[in-house]
């Protein structure tokens, strides 16, 4: 009796070994992985889940359209096996990075993952003409033709799900050995994909034909999945601050178009929304496509979809 007491602590011992074993040789067979924005990041943790953490350049509220490179970004570049990244169009200060501190790992440019469907600029009336004349920053070559559609892919789950197939095929084909684990997660994040595209169809129906202005036009596939009408854009770049012309006719926009809402974004000049609400019914709003104010990981897709669905039906309610 004594010798079986004894066995039963020796088993469990040696059992919670083997599982430790385990899970350190999981995370070690993990590959670097090195993400650019955090949409981005949410889905390829969310498909690396079990295996490893991808590493995130654009952190905390920074945002991809005014970001600097900082030396851990560029030492995590440097390592990394594999780099995911929206394309030029987005991530404009990532391509001379990638062609030299990314020389070594696999570069996926993910609106060019099979099934995407790309939007082109909307221009004129109450959308300012993308080509404005700026020239491009001094060393990015601009592809021409990565800027001709709109680069908030994201915003659209039929979007994301082209993502996370090519993201799952990229992780598979560097770290065969997690394969099972990525395809599962694969099927897992598709599953939740649809039931929150079903659940925003559902927030967002009592509110589908009330029209809208933004701070720049970044909600065209959110708009298109989901019949909302975004009736005009104070920017068309958030890095290019309108003048006092455009700010006007913004303005007399609100009135012209009957716009019940007019919505800020956090990383920038909420002062032009108060400028363009001034004298006019309209209501004020924040929406955050880019997820500045939420933290990263596997679940801040969802949460950065649902909120741009819940304020949306807040304000124009």
């Amino acid at each position: 009796m004594n010798a079986a007491k004894a066995f039963f602590p020796l088993a469990a011992s040696l059992l919670l070994s083997a599982l430790l074993v385990g899970t350190t040789a999981t995370a070690a067979d993990a590959p670097k992985v090195v993400v650019s924005i955090k949409p981005v990041h949410s889905l390829v943790a969310a498909v690396m889940q079990g295996v490893g953490t991808p590493d995130l350049i654009v952190d905390g509220a920074a945002s991809p359209h005014t970001y600097a490179l900082k030396p851990s970004n560029a030492r995590s570049l440097q390592q990394a096996q594999v780099v995911f990244w929206v394309g030029p169009g987005m991530e404009a200060f990532l391509q001379k990075p990638l062609a030299s501190l990314g020389s070594n790992a696999t570069v996926v440019e993910l609106d060019q993952a099979p099934g995407i469907t790309k939007l082109k600029f909307r221009e004129g009336g109450a959308f300012e003409p993308h080509d404005d004349g700026d020239e491009p920053v001094a060393g990015e070559d601009h592809a021409h033709d990565h800027e001709e559609f709109d680069t908030h892919l994201w915003l659209d789950p039929h979007n994301a799900k082209a993502m996370v197939a090519e993201i799952t095929t990229s992780l598979v084909a560097a770290n065969p050995a997690n394969a099972l684990i990525y395809e599962a997660n694969q099927k897992a994040l598709n599953d939740k994909l649809d039931a929150l595209d079903t659940e925003i169809a559902s927030t967002l129906a009592p509110v589908k034909n009330k029209p809208f202005i933004v701070f720049h036009d970044a909600y065209q596939y959110f708009e298109h999945r989901y019949g909302v009408r975004v009736s005009g854009s104070i920017t068309v770049s958030p890095e290019t601050i309108p003048g006092a012309q455009r700010v006007s006719e913004i303005h007399s926009k609100v009135a012209d178009l009957g716009a019940t809402c007019v919505f800020a974004e956090p990383q920038f000049e909420p002062k032009l929304v108060n400028v363009v609400l001034e004298g006019t019914s309209a209501k004020s709003g924040v929406l955050d496509p880019e997820a500045a104010t939420l933290p990263q990981g596997p679940d801040l897709y969802f949460t950065l979809m649902r909120g741009i669905a819940n304020s949306l039906k807040a304000c124009l309610s």
